[in-house]
């Protein structure tokens, strides 16, 4: 798999790099760990060495003879800072080589991920928005930090995401390398973009109901990637079992109808509209008040109706220039077979691009990989496959082309 150096500067939030190597780990990655000297007094040099099964340093006279600044720069294929202090955010913008991690820094040409921490006063003071900005034209990717509980009492934004959404954005990063200058240069700062995750239920009675086994990652991967890349991002979440990114806005919902009414409202002021929830496609006729119960061993008839098309309906109702994108979960495993059941499908519902993948036998339901099929009107395709935070990266990619 992949070299990835970790960086961890020395702030609080420093124990939860040690659940993000974990994670790194499990993957099959190889991990070097490189503290900065304050590091070390949250979090010792052995817990290090042991999660990581490598030597651990910090300056860059340990093993002078292998010059491990250059060497490890030179061999990363990512280097991900978590946390990244302000202190180290104004290091790193200043061109310092103090330590091991900033000579690294300065040595690598690989991606370089940070993931800041701190009080909020310190992450909105006009000296860390500088020094952020430099960061950023230099290509350097940098995520906000999450809002939450701070050190002690305190809450706002400066909390360090969850290990799993940084996790997620190294598998982003390592999938789709162009990412990171995407990240880096904001390619979607300015715009808004409402994205649908999960699957809708429809209730048979309070404790049924029909659904579908969608686990919401890919929608979930899609927001989480446009915010990165500057967007301002609306997740309508439907059962989610995976949690949402940190720096967007949720919107919860359970039903077709419900989550119609809120695409449908949010669509006012978005550019761009992805439909990638799984829309249960029928209801039953009336939903029992109490609990269906067993009677006998006769058996339960249903009458269904269909739900409303929410992607038929976005797309009827854009805006000029609105960029509408839908997503088609097939049973169909002949490659030509499903690409033109997508292409049918992309006529009919109206839309400007259409994701396509194969689902036979739950293929890709709950999983962190995919692959898929971007078809566009002008009858373009492109196939991707690798982690879903990857591509949702190249869904992205093509999403920039339709925009004007």
């Amino acid at each position: 798999m992949a070299e990835v150096v970790l960086g961890v500067a020395g702030g609080i939030a420093a124990y939860k790099a040690c659940s993000l190597l974990r994670l790194l780990k499990e993957s099959g990655h190889g991990v070097t760990v490189v503290p900065t000297p304050n590091a070390l007094r949250f979090v010792g040099l052995d817990t290090w060495q042991a999660l990581s099964g490598r030597p651990v340093s910090t300056d860059v006279w340990t093993g002078s003879d292998v010059v491990p600044h250059v060497r490890l720069g030179r061999a990363a294929d990512v280097v991900v800072v978590a946390p990244a202090t302000a202190d180290l955010l104004a290091r790193a913008a200043g061109g310092r080589a103090d330590d091991l991690l900033t000579n690294v820094l300065l040595t690598t040409t690989s991606p370089v991920l940070m993931a800041p921490a701190m009080h909020t006063e310190m992450w909105q003071h006009p000296a860390t928005r500088d020094n952020v900005a430099v960061l950023r034209r230099r290509g350097v990717v940098v995520m906000d930090p999450a809002s939450g509980r701070l050190t002690g009492a305190d809450t706002g934004p400066g909390r360090l995401p969850e290990p799993e959404e940084l996790h997620e954005q190294v598998d982003a990063l390592l999938g789709a390398p162009a990412a990171a200058a995407s990240a880096a240069a904001g390619d979607l700062a300015g715009r808004t973009v409402v994205v649908s995750a999960g699957g809708t239920r429809e209730s048979l009675d309070p404790v049924r109901f029909l659904g579908n086994a969608s686990s919401g990652r890919m929608g979930v991967a899609l927001a989480r990637a446009a915010a990165l890349r500057g967007a301002e991002v609306h997740l309508v979440g439907a059962h989610l079992d995976v949690p949402p990114p940190s720096s967007v806005t949720v919107h919860r919902v359970g039903s077709t109808a419900e989550l119609a009414e809120r695409m449908t409202s949010l669509a006012a002021e978005a550019d761009v509209l992805v439909m990638a929830a799984a829309v249960a496609d029928y209801r039953p006729e009336s939903s029992s008040e109490h609990k269906i119960k067993k009677s006998g061993d006769d058996g339960l008839e249903l009458r269904l109706h269909q739900t409303v098309d929410v992607l038929a309906g976005l797309s009827a109702s854009r805006r000029p220039g609105q960029v509408v994108v839908g997503f088609a979960a097939e049973t169909v495993p002949d490659r030509a077979a499903r690409l033109q059941v997508g292409r049918d499908k992309l006529a009919r519902k109206g839309c400007d691009l259409l994701v396509v993948n194969d689902v036979t036998a739950g293929a890709v339901f709950g999983s962190p990989v995919t692959e898929v099929a971007v078809l566009s009107r002008d009858g373009g395709v492109v196939e991707h496959s690798g982690s879903k935070a990857a591509v949702a990266h190249h869904v992205w990619d093509a999403v920039l082309t339709q925009l004007g």
